[in-house]
């Protein structure tokens, strides 16, 4: 180890040069820059990266080396198990220091100590640092000392805790560390091929720091003003759209909190970003969230196998429009308007009795924005059996919802295109219909869409029935 010895930054889900305390904390060090990213295979086999997350990576990595390579440094790109390859990493480098952004999944708490463990044995510094969250997990507890479980009280507690520090600036030059070049991006197989299933996402997003900025000034200029009152119609273009942005870290909460805390009307789109605050929060205390009911008097509920429902409700063929048309748009863009995941989520669980660790696993393997902490959070939360939950017996009725958060249809007609002529008036319950105003807009039930696979009122009951079963544990 020389004075030329490089300090290696290690990116992870932190993919941008703005705000990223690693990466200046390396610079200010003045060592020579190895900008590393690895395709870790340690996580879990039931949350290795899915497939439209794979698609948003490949992307992201292109932009982050793009503008590493602007920079001077180009990004070193390594397959492995990252305990081992950083470690390597460092030999063959012979590195002074490696520096990287922490992460706060159990096995990625457990890997960060492994290799600050080996690279304490090998001599080298280990740096690392907050840059996903606006506190980090253990500074946020009540008066007891305890971490919380009801968001209200935690969000106002992060208030009072005020911003932990301002946004860095993105560096002018990186001073490059001479070496070999890594693998060669394609080879990892990120995009889908034979068929390419991805093929909507391109029109939808625009992965990338500057797709990220882009993102939240056009929502920040548009829709950030009325976003209180917009954000549940599922019609309009009423929300930011930075959730995937925000999962791969191309920017940060931190640059998004300074961008719209002095916006007019920004409270209610800040306590949103609370939201992911808290579900991290959990998740850090309670790292079984993923796996394990919250509330452990959930264990016993009755949840039913349900091979064929399962499979309607994937495909976007359940016979609710509102439901069906959540689902049609998860699949094609990788997305799904947050009301219309509670409204599919609530389908699943309370109309299907179905655990709602199998939509959990769905939702894994199709949103770009998967993330461990929200997604477990948020179903828990529609089942009834997480943190801050809304009443667990609250089911929602698909046909209301989609007359509410959709009344003129536009969300079901895009997505439906199959019972798109039908008036509004029985546009979200296809089968109260007549004759003549299905033959009409082309439409066979049974045969061009289904007929519902489940009757609301049924389903309803059952459900209730299922939780009174609960009701002496809860």
């Amino acid at each position: 180890m020389t004075p030329a010895s490089p300090a290696i930054v290690w990116f992870r889900n932190d993919l941008r040069v703005g705000d990223n305390p690693a990466l200046v904390a390396a610079i200010e060090s003045g060592r020579p820059i190895a900008c590393l990213y690895v395709f870790d295979e340690v996580t879990p086999g039931r949350w290795r990266m899915g497939g439209a997350s794979r698609w948003w990576l490949h992307h992201s990595l292109l932009r982050l080396a793009a503008s590493l390579e602007r920079l001077g440094a180009p990004l070193i790109l390594r397959r492995g198990i990252a305990h081992d390859v950083v470690p390597r990493l460092v030999s063959e480098f012979d590195a002074a220091a490696v520096y990287w952004n922490r992460q706060y999944e159990a096995f990625a708490v457990a890997q960060d100590t492994r290799i600050k463990m080996r690279l304490g044995a090998m001599g080298v510094e280990a740096h690392s640092f907050n840059g996903s969250l606006l506190h980090e997990p253990w500074t946020v507890k009540t008066k007891t000392g305890e971490p919380y479980r009801v968001f209200t009280p935690f969000w106002r507690a992060c208030a009072q805790l005020g911003l932990a520090r301002s946004p860095l600036p993105s560096p002018k030059r990186i001073a490059p560390f001479a070496h070999a070049g890594g693998e060669n991006l394609t080879q990892w197989r990120l995009l889908p091929t034979k068929p390419n299933w991805a093929v909507g996402f391109e029109p939808e997003w625009t992965p990338g720091e500057a797709g990220a900025h882009a993102a939240l000034i056009r929502f920040l200029e548009g829709p950030a003003a009325t976003y209180a009152n917009d954000r549940d119609q599922l019609g309009i273009h009423g929300t930011s759209r930075l959730s995937p942005h925000l999962h791969f870290g191309e920017i940060s909460p931190v640059q998004i909190w300074a961008a719209a805390h002095n916006a007019p009307r920004a409270e209610k789109f800040l306590s949103e970003v609370g939201w992911r605050e808290f579900a991290h929060h959990l998740l850090f205390h309670w790292p079984n969230l993923p796996e394990r009911n919250w509330r452990g008097s959930f264990d016993a509920f009755p949840w039913r196998t349900d091979a064929s429902g399962l499979a309607a409700w994937q495909r976007g063929q359940t016979g609710y429009p509102v439901v069906d048309a959540a689902m049609r748009e998860l699949w094609t863009t990788g997305y799904m308007h947050n009301r219309a995941r509670m409204i599919a989520a609530s389908f699943l669980i309370k109309h299907l009795l179905i655990d709602w660790r199998a939509g959990e696993d769905w939702f894994w393997d199709t949103l770009l924005d998967a993330d461990l902490a929200n997604n477990a959070a948020s179903w828990q939360w529609i089942a009834g059996c997480g943190a801050d939950a809304a009443p667990y017996f609250r089911i929602f009725n698909p046909v209301t919802q989609g007359e509410r958060y959709d009344a003129n249809g536009v969300y079901v007609r895009r997505w439906i295109p199959e019972i798109a002529a039908l008036p509004n008036n029985v546009l979200h319950q296809p089968w109260q219909a007549d004759a003549e105003t299905l033959s009409t807009a082309g439409v066979r039930l049974g045969q061009t869409y289904p007929y519902p696979i489940v009757e609301h009122g049924v389903a309803r009951q059952r459900a209730l029935a299922a939780f009174s079963s609960l009701r002496s544990e809860i």
